[in-house]
């Protein structure tokens, strides 16, 4: 806004105080949001040309919405989460490489390190054992099935799958597909994401407007991360298709 444009009312003069308030209070470094990412197991592999046995939504990840290798120094040990592998290995499986660790130690070195930050994250116990919590307290899989949408030859509506996850967890997920052709008809189920705050309550992943969210270095950030995942936001007028075989 240009320096000789003036606030010509309360309401603005009140909305600029709050945005201003809440750029402040934000620490400079901290993120705001945490991410819970799974992926749909057949979708990916049918991209990434993997053969997982597995019918059931998978983590992808946990990700500080602020943040990319935080700490390059910090380096994964899977001793540190020993315990938590029967599960991890489940819940959270690598499905490039099934016997590998490579996946989670990505994850920690991209987005562990960064989630670090929180004290309530700040082991790569913590943040993978609370991973693992979100995940089995959202049941994405069982709540999916529980209201009818299912692997199938039918497609879906956007808004029948977006309703299913608002109207049960009370917020608003981030739905993304993949795009077979440039000119596709259908676009493919592939990744849902939940948000948190960062005292782990839930958050709808699209309502904050702070700082963070709108500088041109995070921009870049979070279109990078679905660039490397291969999913894009899912059309909210294209038929979804929710597959039980490799459709790609």
């Amino acid at each position: 806004m240009r320096s000789e444009m003036r606030l010509s009312s309360p309401f603005l003069l009140c909305l600029a105080a709050a945005l201003s308030s809440a750029f402040v209070v934000s620490p400079p470094h901290m993120w705001t949001k945490l991410i819970l990412t799974h992926h749909w197991p057949l979708t990916f592999c049918s991209m990434e040309h993997c053969h997982a046995n597995i019918s059931y939504w998978t983590l992808h990840g946990l990700w500080p919405d602020k943040g990319i290798d935080c700490n390059s120094s910090w380096h994964f040990n899977s001793s540190q989460i020993e315990d938590l592998l029967p599960d991890m290995e489940k819940s959270w499986p690598d499905l490039l490489e099934p016997s590998s660790v490579a996946f989670w130690k990505y994850e920690w070195h991209k987005h562990g390190t960064c989630a670090a930050k929180a004290a309530s994250l700040n082991s790569q116990h913590k943040y993978f054992s609370k991973a693992l919590e979100l995940y089995h307290k959202m049941d994405l899989d069982r709540i999916l099935k529980t209201f009818n949408i299912t692997p199938s030859e039918k497609y879906y509506t956007f808004s029948q799958i977006e309703g299913v996850i608002e109207n049960f967890y009370g917020v608003k997920p981030k739905i993304q597909c993949a795009h077979p052709t440039k000119n596709a008809d259908v676009q493919i189920l592939g990744q849902i994401e939940i948000c948190f705050n960062p005292d782990f309550t839930l958050l709808d992943c699209e309502k904050e407007f702070t700082l963070e969210t709108i500088t041109k270095k995070d921009w870049d950030i979070s279109i990078s991360v679905d660039k490397a995942s291969g999913f894009r936001v899912c059309d909210h007028d294209m038929p979804v298709y929710y597959p039980k075989s490799v459709v790609l």
